[in-house]
């Protein structure tokens, strides 16, 4: 039986050879089926990785929000027609915050070998960089959109890391991150420590780790900037 190989990208628009490995781009190019996040920006990337693929031999399945998970199943057609098949996430690691994860599983269930590539993960690499507690975290992804929610889950958070001694890992979508950290500054105690990464791996990357009276004094520019966030609290 063939396999299915977890291909991470790029988490922005930088050269394929800076942020992943050369093994990656021989084994892609030999996929002829993907499971996707976004045909369009996958397309573009497997494209990047060899200008003379020709896209439109491969065949695209695309995995988000608004699949009908029904329909997975039919995704894995082309594994037992003895066909390898890539999954690949609109970026970083597939599986990983990521809709991917639920085709995976089933690919368990089935005892289909899932093999993951090395690649970039803005988790990973802003909790490597941040200073804060690496062998006790937990990413909880979006907050709450809703201002009252949002306050309640970052003193929820807050309290947790400072009990736990476990650092809090979060996202948001760009265009709200100004309004994520004021919140932050308004909520979290003056000594708990901030680290915010922006642009990762990319030329304009940014990661500062200090207090939130320190942040006070200085507001980041992160608009329309693809960021996480990361608190602990001693």
């Amino acid at each position: 039986m063939a396999d299915i190989y977890l291909i991470p990208t790029t988490l922005g628009d930088i050269a394929i050879e800076k942020v992943l490995p050369f093994n990656n781009s021989s084994i892609i190019k030999k996929i002829r089926y993907f499971v996707v996040e976004n045909i369009r920006t996958s397309r573009r990337f497997i494209k990047k990785i060899d200008h003379e693929i020709n896209i439109d031999d491969l065949s695209f399945n695309e995995l988000n929000e608004h699949t009908d998970k029904r329909t997975l199943e039919g995704f894995l057609q082309p594994i037992y027609e003895g066909f390898d098949i890539g999954i690949i996430s609109e970026a970083g690691c597939p599986g990983v915050a990521d809709p991917g994860a639920d085709i995976v599983r089933l690919a368990h269930e089935k005892n289909i070998k899932v093999i993951p590539l090395v690649g970039p993960s803005s988790i990973l690499l802003s909790l490597m960089a941040s200073g804060m507690n690496g062998q006790n975290f937990a990413f909880l992804g979006y907050l709450p959109v809703k201002p009252a929610d949002r306050i309640k889950t970052l003193k929820e958070i807050e309290k947790r890391s400072a009990v736990e001694k476990q650092t809090q890992i979060f996202i948001e979508t760009p265009y709200r991150n100004a309004k994520l950290f004021d919140d932050l500054m308004a909520t979290m105690h003056p000594l708990t420590r901030l680290c915010i990464a922006a642009d990762l791996t990319l030329e304009t990357e940014y990661i500062r780790t200090q207090t939130i009276s320190n942040w006070k004094k200085q507001k980041p520019d992160l608009n329309k900037r693809p960021a996480i966030f990361l608190i602990y609290k001693d």
